[in-house]
């Protein structure tokens, strides 16, 4: 591990698949891009009505290989009990100075499950709490360049919208690795998730998202710091302009 090169960027969330429903297609397409991407899931999922938490752990893994993830987590905490506490807090400090991400990509901090609010706030003040000097974890002090939040449920101020057309098919085959909790013809007892119609949810929320921007599929990210742009011009009229210049 002390070898381990760091990552470009660093998503956290609540539960394994969190990822994969919200901001998947981003992620994939970063890795396209070159940059080295990693995920820390707080918890096992083991509170879902469907699946145990060696299953979820293990569709984690799957997923993680179709979207290319240099590494993926779990730090083992209990679901549905997170809090922005000190200990969460520290959890997460521990991953950002031991990855050391430009970009730190975390939950929004209102959402309709606690648990993946507790992740938005306790996400927000460790990228602060990592950089000082006098927390000691056995790592140097970091902050990430910069912070996005990452819609669950409800939906927010939006600052930007991530073309996500390309890899969407691919997004969608790291959702469906997740067949404790997708598969509808299991014999586990169905779920608001396990039906067909969340996923084309799913599908519907992206196309929405992409039609903002008139592209097929979208993605979108709150950043609650000013972004800065030198060349109005460039910027927003340069096809050929990454998203990620934003930092």
């Amino acid at each position: 591990m002390e070898n381990q090169p760091y990552l470009d960027v660093l998503a956290a969330a609540a539960h394994p698949d969190d990822i994969e429903l919200t901001c998947g297609g981003t992620l994939i397409k970063l890795v396209k891009k070159g940059y080295r991407v990693g995920v820390i899931d707080l918890t096992r999922g083991e509170m879902g009505t469907r699946g145990t938490p060696e299953q979820r752990l293990q569709e984690a893994t799957e997923a993680a290989k179709i979207m290319g993830l240099t590494v993926r987590e779990n730090a083992g905490l209990p679901d549905g009990k997170l809090e922005p506490d000190w200990d969460t807090k520290m959890e997460l400090v521990r991953a950002l100075r031991r990855w050391r991400p430009r970009l730190w990509i975390i939950p929004c901090t209102e959402d309709r499950h606690p648990d993946h609010a507790a992740v938005g706030k306790a996400g927000l003040d460790a990228a602060f709490l990592a950089g000082l000097r006098k927390i000691d974890t056995g790592d140097e002090p970091f902050r990430p360049t910069w912070t996005l939040h990452y819609f669950c449920r409800w939906d927010h101020q939006v600052s930007f919208v991530v073309d996500v057309s390309d890899v969407f098919e691919t997004r969608l085959q790291a959702i469906r690795a997740y067949r404790s909790q997708f598969d509808s013809e299991s014999g586990d007892p169905q779920t608001y998730i396990s039906q067909p119609k969340f996923l084309e949810r799913i599908i519907t929320r992206a196309k929405f998202f992409g039609s903002k921007i008139e592209t097929d599929y979208g993605e979108p990210f709150l950043s609650r710091e000013t972004l800065k742009v030198d060349d109005p011009v460039n910027f927003l009229t340069n096809s050929s302009a990454d998203w990620a210049t934003l930092r």
